[in-house]
């Protein structure tokens, strides 16, 4: 989450000579790898995920998020339908919903609101978790679909009152994109205030890989609509900046996209093309 690769690389190689082999040891080398563009090390490390039982579902899904990430869609709806037929034939529901529901936020980023809905929902079918609900509320939220979304927030507000990441983090990112929804801008931004300071916390939803700075993201759509230039650049380039946190969580890839619309809006015709060429070589 530091981004300080080195140390992490050689807490995972101390590991394995001990022989350490929970799934976080055995996914986090090919993390490290997607950090270092290494791809014969990340297809190692993927085959090894894949020979143990105990990760084989969570490095699949894992794959589909970096697929995603590069804009090969259809690649990863394969691997996500594979890791949620794992997940189903582990009887481990959370874990298949909590695939289904960050394939609906994928597709949510990249606007394809009918794949969203189908995935939220079967999603929900698996589990109605703290994690998976959240990330079937936040997808149809940004497709604009509150007629669906709306009621799985104010679950988690009945269901998890105190819930810290509930709180501080899910609800105030879904009352955000409500308001940004009926066009004001203003208190989108307050309702984000509760969050600012849990911006760079751990990610809540772990191994579902997303979820990770998204009330910055949204922040930052805020101030973009409130032609707060400057700021929203901010918001945006601070994804960017924490790639330890973010790892191949579609926000990254958006992110990009918002950063060089911000930047143009602002009238840096020159930042803007370079952020859009970075997000079209991705």
């Amino acid at each position: 989450f530091l981004e300080r690769y080195a140390v992490a690389e050689k807490t995972v190689q101390q590991a394995a000579e001990r022989q350490l082999t929970f799934p976080d040891l055995i996914i986090l080398p090919y993390v490290l790898a997607f950090y270092k563009n290494d791809l014969p090390g990340m297809a190692r490390a993927g085959a090894r995920g894949m020979d143990n039982p105990e990760s084989a579902d969570w490095m699949t899904n894992t794959e589909a998020f970096v697929l995603a990430y590069s804009g090969r869609l259809q690649q990863a709806r394969t691997m996500t339908r594979r890791a949620v037929d794992m997940g189903r034939q582990a009887h481990q529901p959370e874990r298949a919903a909590m695939y289904e529901a960050g394939a609906a936020v994928r597709e949510a980023f990249f606007g394809n609101a009918s794949e969203t809905r189908q995935k939220a929902l079967a999603a929900l079918e698996f589990s109605k978790g703290r994690d998976p609900e959240y990330g079937a509320a936040f997808a149809l939220a940004l497709t604009g679909d509150f007629g669906k979304s709306q009621p799985l927030a104010n679950d988690l507000e009945k269901r998890f009152p105190e819930d810290t990441c509930v709180k501080f983090t899910y609800l105030p990112v879904h009352r955000a994109l409500a308001a940004l929804n009926r066009g004001d801008s203003t208190a989108a931004i307050e309702q984000l205030q509760i969050a600012a300071p849990y911006d760079l916390a751990v990610p809540c939803s772990g191994f579902g890989y997303f979820g990770n700075l998204y009330s910055s993201y949204v922040r930052g759509q805020a101030y973009l609509s409130a032609h707060r230039h400057s700021e929203a650049i901010a918001q945006f380039q601070k994804i960017l900046d924490h790639p330890g946190i973010v790892f191949a969580d579609p926000v990254r890839a958006a992110a990009l996209l918002q950063l060089g619309r911000a930047l143009a809006a602002a009238g840096d015709g020159m930042k803007a093309r370079a952020a859009y060429r970075s997000f079209l070589t991705l």
